[in-house]
């Protein structure tokens, strides 16, 4: 690893200019030279919060190629630094880069629970699972400060409405007491995002996320409870972790999971200027040969946005890995499988409370 031109901490190594904006930054080698004569940082590297007031908080996805009706969000931007993230080109659409802007400056929806229950008591409105980090994780480190999701998660549970959880951080441990009494009327599933068993290919992937042994032990702790858990194997990424499948799928098996899903790595928008970047910077022996192979599951390019063929690949290299995880679902998953949430009880609860006539 290139450890010199490294920041620490992060994901992604540039701020890339937003495709929305007709001028951009540039961090000009003279300037980089006067701050290090002068003895002054050049970049803080800090997070920032920053709240925002959206008038609804529940979106309808359109997508074919993902297993959800509707999603929302209570942070955008994430703190995770995953540098293969999908989300980081919503940052653009609030005016930010989706490079280093996307891990620094989070955006917070301290009205979303208020939002969710005027949406639940809709007469209109008819139960559907709900995705929690649909497309940044509800569980980063800004949950800890501003425990949005538990409210959330209070407001599912009055209502007795469904709600999915996508997350890769042990956090959700914290809210263990409201996910047993959802479990108990079938009205919750959890998604662990586990993308490696080793902590060298973690910490370069995803900076801020929390070590492979909290989130094999948040999968088996939530299983133990009676919560049920599919692992995310995503993104798989030729040459980085595709030799993992096998055993990732085995040792989360062991650890209660009752499924595994997976894609295959696509780099849209301004995710292949990002990681191009940032692979030279953290592999450069491999970078090469990550990057073809990369362009080989998506027509010989990194930007794959064709529906159907974008999630799953195509070409050999998409073929095998698509064959191998198959194969972990026969070998390790035979007889399991996620429950349907229970759709059934929240027109009951449209008042917060049982209605007996």
């Amino acid at each position: 690893m290139n450890t010199k031109s490294v920041i620490k901490g992060r994901g992604a190594q540039v701020n890339v200019p937003n495709k929305f904006f007709e001028l951009s930054h540039e961090m000009r080698d003279d300037f980089l030279e006067f701050c290090h004569k002068e003895g002054e940082e050049s970049d803080k590297n800090k997070t920032l919060y920053l709240e925002v007031f959206p008038k609804t908080i529940v979106n309808k996805v359109e997508s074919v190629d993902v297993g959800m009706a509707y999603s929302m969000n209570v942070y955008q931007g994430c703190e995770h630094g995953c540098i293969y993230c999908y989300a980081r080109n919503s940052h653009e659409y609030w005016g930010y880069s989706a490079g280093l802007d996307f891990e620094r400056r989070i955006l917070v929806k301290k009205d979303a629970p208020k939002l969710l229950e005027a949406l639940l008591q809709k007469k209109s409105w008819k139960a559907h699972p709900i995705v929690m980090s649909g497309n940044t994780d509800c569980y980063q480190p800004a949950e800890k400060q501003f425990e949005i999701t538990r409210k959330c998660l209070e407001v599912f549970l009055k209502y007795k409405h469904p709600v999915a959880i996508i997350t890769k951080n042990a956090l959700i441990i914290r809210d263990l007491d409201i996910l047993k009494e959802l479990s108990k009327d079938n009205l919750i599933g959890v998604n662990i995002s586990i993308t490696s068993l080793s902590e060298d290919t973690r910490r370069v992937l995803e900076p801020r996320t929390t070590t492979i042994a909290k989130r094999l032990e948040t999968v088996k702790i939530l299983s133990e409870n009676g919560i049920p858990v599919n692992v995310m194997l995503a993104p798989i990424i030729p040459s980085i972790n595709s030799h993992e499948i096998l055993p990732l799928a085995k040792i989360v098996s062991e650890y209660g999971a009752l499924s595994i899903a997976h894609t295959i790595v696509r780099l849209n928008g301004a995710i292949g200027e990002i990681f191009t970047d940032w692979i030279y910077k953290t592999m450069p022996d491999k970078a090469e040969k990550v990057l073809h192979q990369i362009e080989s599951c998506h027509g010989g390019t990194l930007n794959d946005s064709r529906f159907g063929t974008r999630m799953r690949g195509e070409g050999k290299i998409a073929e095998q890995i698509n064959n191998l995880v198959s194969l972990a679902r026969k070998k390790y998953f035979k007889n399991k499988g996620m429950p349907k949430l229970n759709m059934q009880l929240h027109e009951q609860y449209k008042d917060g409370q049982l209605k007996l006539f």
